[in-house]
C-alpha cells in the first residue's frame, strides 16, 4: 500500500529524548504526542506543534493527601486460606498469604462489623462471640469450635499500593514511593478531586486531551506473599475493589438489604465474571455504575470547561465505567482508548458509543511484556511481536471503523530496534488507508444477523474478562476472535433478551461455553420460557450453533436442554447403560476446510438418525448438523481460533442459513478480504508468512492475485 498522509497516530514522547521523539513523530505520521506512566514531556516537545495528550490517574498521585486521610484509601474484602482446627480452637494469620506491600488490614469499628468467620466444613458462619482479633499479631483466634473442621476469616483491607503502578514499578525496577489510591465514594475525596482537577487543568494550558487512565476503581488483582504464586486472583471484570463501609451502608439504604463479606469472597472463589452473576452481584454492579458515571460526569464537565477534550482508557481502573452499560453515555467522554492484542478487542472498542475510538497497540514500550517475556531488551523481538498482534487486529479493522492508533511506554527503548521503528511506520500507513475506506461507508456484509448468547449479553460484548492470553481456555473467546474479522453483523444478548422476544431479530444464535459458566448460561437453561422460545424460533427457521456445553443444565432428561434442536446430547454418567446411535461420518462437500481441528467432548452422542455427523473421534461426534423444522442445530465439540476454523465457522453459518451467493470471499483460508462499495475498493490481506495465491469472486468477476507474506493488497473495482 502506498504511504498515506499523516495523522490519526498518538506517539509516546519522553523528556530527555526530544530528537528521537520528534524524529519518530515524523516517521510514524503522528499528530499527537502523549506522556506515559513514568515519563514527562519537555517544553521542546510540548511546543513542537503537536496535539498533547496528558495522562492522569485521578485516584493516585495524591500520596500527601492520602497520608493525612488514611481512612479514605480504597479497600477490598480478602479471605484467608482454609485452616483445619486440630482442637476446639484455632489461630489464623490474616496476612500470611497476601502481599504485605499491597494490603493493610482495616480493623476499624466500621470495618469490623463486616468481618466474617466461617466453618467451611459446614459452610456456616461462626458467631462473632466465638472469635476475636489481635491487632498486634494480626491474628484471629476462634474458640469453642469443632475439631477437624476447616475455617476461614474474611476481612476488609486497605489497598495501599495502586495495582497498575505496582505492576509497572516491579516490572521496571522503579525505586520510588509507592502510590496509594483514594476512594471518591467519600465526599471529602470528591471535594479534593474536583479542586485538584481544576488546578491541574489551569496549569496545563498546552494539553488538548485529558486522558483519564480510566476513572476510580481498578479490576481485582490480588497478589500473594510467595513469588511462586504471585497472582492469587485476577479478573478484569471484577468489582471486588469497589467496597468500603460507606459504600456498603449506602447500598443497604438504597436497595433495602445488606451485603456481607461472603457476597464478595464467595467461599474463596470470589464473584468471577466467568460464572453467572447472583442478584446481589448485579445490584452491586448497578450501584457502582450509577456512582461512577455520576461523579465521572462532573469531572468530564470540568475538563470541558477548560476547553479540553476528555478521553478514557478502557482498562486499568475501568470498573464501574461499563462502556456498554446503561449510563455510560451520560458521562460525556469525547473518546475511548483500548489497549489491544487481538481482533475482538478492536471490536470491543469500536462498538462503544463515543465520537473517537483509539487503539493502544502492543507491544508496550517496556523491557518485558505482560507475560514476563523479554520485549525491548536482549532476547526480545518487538517487531515480531508487533506483527503477530497486528495480523489479528488488522482483520478486525477491516470490519469496524477505528479513528486512531498509538503506542505507550518508554520511547527510547525503540532505539535499539530500528526494525520495530520501520514496522510501526508500515502499520501506521496501513491503518490510515483502512480508516479512509471506512469513511466512505460500511463494508459489505452477508445478509445474516448473528447473536452470541450468554449470561452477560451486551454488557460483555466481544469480551469475557480481559485479554486473549487470560481467556484462552474459554471456547467463546476463540469464537469472538473468529467473528471479529468475518463479514457478518454480530450482537450480544442475554437470557432476559430471549424472554423479551429478541430471538426474532436473528438468523443465527451461538451459545458456547462449559456447563454452568456464564458463557453457557448455567441455571438460565432451567427456565421453561427460554426453552420454548428457542424451540419455536428454530422450528420457524433459526439456526442454533452450540459449542462445548450449549444449553447444559442438570436435573432434566436431556443434559443439553436444546438437544432436540442440536441433535446431540451429553451423557454425564446418568445414561451410561443406555444404547447410543452408531456414528457414521457423512461430511458435506466443500464445507470443512483442510486441517480443521475440532476438540472431542467426552460423553457427547447423537440423539437420533437425523443427526448428520460431519466429524467424529471414534464413536464421539465432534461436528454435527441436525434439521429442526425450517431451521437446524449445529454442534461443535469445541472451537479454537485458527484460519481454518474461522472459515469453518463462516461456512457453517452460511450453510445453516442456506446462503447461495458467496461474493467477496477468498478461496484461501490464509487470506481474507473486505469490500467497500462506496469506495469501490476491495482490500485483501494475507495472514500468513508465505506467498498465497488468492481468488475472490466479485460482482465484476473473479479477481486473482498472489499475495506476499503479510501483504495488504487493494484492488480498484
Amino acid at each position: 500500500m502506498k504511504k498515506e498522509e499523516k495523522g490519526s497516530f498518538t506517539l509516546p514522547g519522553e523528556s530527555g529524548y526530544e530528537e528521537l521523539t520528534l524524529k519518530l513523530a515524523e516517521k510514524w505520521g503522528a499528530d499527537v504526542i502523549r506522556d506515559s506512566d513514568g515519563t514527562r514531556l519537555s517544553e521542546e516537545i510540548v511546543s513542537a506543534g503537536y496535539g498533547i495528550y496528558s495522562t492522569i490517574c485521578i485516584i493516585r498521585d495524591h500520596n500527601e493527601w492520602a497520608k493525612r486521610n488514611l481512612d479514605k484509601r480504597q479497600q477490598t474484602f480478602l479471605i484467608t486460606e482454609p485452616v483445619v482446627a486440630t482442637k476446639d480452637c484455632v489461630r489464623i494469620e490474616l496476612m500470611k498469604d497476601f502481599f504485605e506491600e499491597q494490603f493493610e488490614i482495616n480493623a476499624g469499628k466500621e470495618a469490623m462489623k463486616y468481618w466474617q468467620v466461617f466453618d467451611r466444613t459446614t459452610d456456616q458462619e461462626v458467631d462473632s462471640s466465638k472469635w476475636e482479633y489481635s491487632s498486634e499479631e494480626q491474628v484471629v483466634e476462634i474458640k469453642e469450635i469443632q475439631p477437624f473442621h476447616s475455617y476461614t476469616v474474611s476481612f476488609l483491607a486497605y489497598r495501599i499500593w495502586e495495582e497498575i503502578s505496582m505492576y509497572n514499578h516491579v516490572t521496571n525496577g522503579w525505586q520510588k514511593e509507592h502510590l496509594m489510591q483514594i476512594d471518591p465514594r467519600y465526599p471529602q475525596v470528591q471535594e479534593y478531586m474536583i479542586q485538584w482537577l481544576k488546578d491541574w487543568c489551569s496549569s496545563h494550558q498546552e494539553t488538548t486531551v485529558v486522558r483519564f487512565t480510566s476513572l476510580f476503581y481498578n479490576f481485582a488483582w490480588i497478589w500473594g506473599s510467595d513469588e511462586r504464586n504471585r497472582s492469587l486472583f485476577s479478573d478484569w471484570g471484577s468489582y471486588d475493589f469497589t467496597v468500603s463501609p460507606l459504600a456498603l451502608e449506602q447500598f443497604e439504604e438504597k436497595y433495602g438489604y445488606a451485603l456481607t463479606a461472603e457476597d464478595f469472597v464467595n467461599q474463596g472463589k470470589y464473584q468471577v465474571t466467568h460464572m453467572p452473576a447472583t442478584k446481589h452481584k448485579r445490584d452491586w454492579m448497578d450501584f457502582i455504575h450509577e456512582f461512577v458515571t455520576a461523579f465521572g460526569k462532573k469531572l468530564v464537565e470540568i475538563v470541558h470547561q477548560y476547553g479540553k477534550q476528555a478521553y478514557v482508557f478502557y482498562d486499568d481502573s475501568w470498573v464501574g465505567l461499563e462502556p456498554y452499560g446503561s449510563k455510560f453515555h451520560t458521562i460525556g467522554f469525547d473518546g475511548l482508548i483500548k489497549c489491544v492484542f487481538s481482533g475482538y478487542e478492536v471490536r470491543l472498542c469500536a462498538d462503544v458509543d463515543v465520537p473517537v475510538h483509539e487503539l493502544r497497540l502492543h507491544p508496550y514500550l517496556f523491557p518485558v511484556g505482560l507475560g514476563g517475556a523479554p520485549t525491548f531488551m536482549e532476547g526480545g523481538d518487538p517487531a515480531r511481536d508487533a506483527r503477530e498482534y497486528w495480523l489479528h487486529i488488522r482483520r478486525a479493522l477491516l470490519r469496524a471503523p477505528i479513528e486512531r492508533i498509538g503506542l505507550g511506554g518508554y520511547l527510547h527503548l525503540t532505539e535499539a530496534f530500528p526494525d520495530f521503528q520501520d514496522y510501526i511506520e508500515q502499520i501506521a500507513d496501513e491503518f490510515r488507508r483502512i480508516h479512509k475506506y471506512h469513511s466512505y461507508g460500511k463494508p459489505y456484509t452477508y445478509p445474516v444477523k448473528i447473536a452470541v448468547l450468554h449470561d452477560w449479553g451486551r454488557l460483555r460484548s466481544w469480551t469475557l474478562s480481559g485479554h486473549f492470553h487470560e481467556n484462552w481456555m474459554h471456547d467463546l473467546i476463540h469464537v469472538n476472535e473468529a467473528l471479529s474479522g468475518l463479514p457478518l453483523d454480530v450482537e450480544f444478548i442475554n437470557f432476559e433478551d430471549v424472554k423479551h422476544g429478541a430471538l426474532e431479530k436473528y438468523d443465527v444464535v451461538i451459545n458456547a461455553g462449559s456447563a454452568g459458566s456464564a458463557w453457557s448460561g448455567g441455571d438460565a437453561w432451567k427456565e421453561e420460557e427460554v426453552i420454548s422460545r428457542f424451540y419455536e424460533w428454530a422450528w420457524n427457521g433459526g439456526v442454533l450453533i452450540g459449542i462445548q456445553d450449549p444449553s447444559a443444565a442438570d436435573g432434566y432428561n436431556e443434559y443439553f436442554r436444546l438437544a432436540q434442536i442440536l441433535g446431540v446430547d451429553k451423557d454425564t454418567g446418568a445414561k451410561v447403560c443406555h444404547g447410543k446411535w452408531k456414528v457414521e461420518v457423512d461430511p458435506v462437500q466443500d464445507l470443512i476446510p483442510d486441517c480443521c481441528e475440532i476438540p472431542k467432548r467426552a460423553g457427547v452422542f447423537a440423539t437420533g438418525p437425523k443427526t448428520r455427523v460431519l466429524m467424529a473421534d471414534g464413536e464421539t461426534p465432534k461436528l454435527t448438523v441436525h434439521p429442526f423444522g425450517k431451521g437446524c442445530g449445529i454442534y461443535l465439540g469445541g472451537f479454537v481460533y485458527s484460519p481454518e476454523n474461522t472459515r469453518l465457522l463462516l461456512n457453517l453459518i452460511l450453510y445453516g442459513t442456506k446462503q447461495e451467493h458467496f461474493d467477496y470471499l477468498t478461496d484461501n483460508v490464509n487470506a481474507e478480504c473486505a469490500y467497500y462499495p462506496e469506495a469501490k475498493k476491495l482490500v485483501v490481506i494475507n495472514n500468513s508468512d508465505s506467498i498465497q495465491p488468492v481468488k475472490v469472486e466479485t460482482e465484476q468477476g473473479v479477481k486473482e492475485m498472489r499475495l506476499n507474506p503479510y501483504e495488504t493488497r487493494e484492488v480498484d473495482m
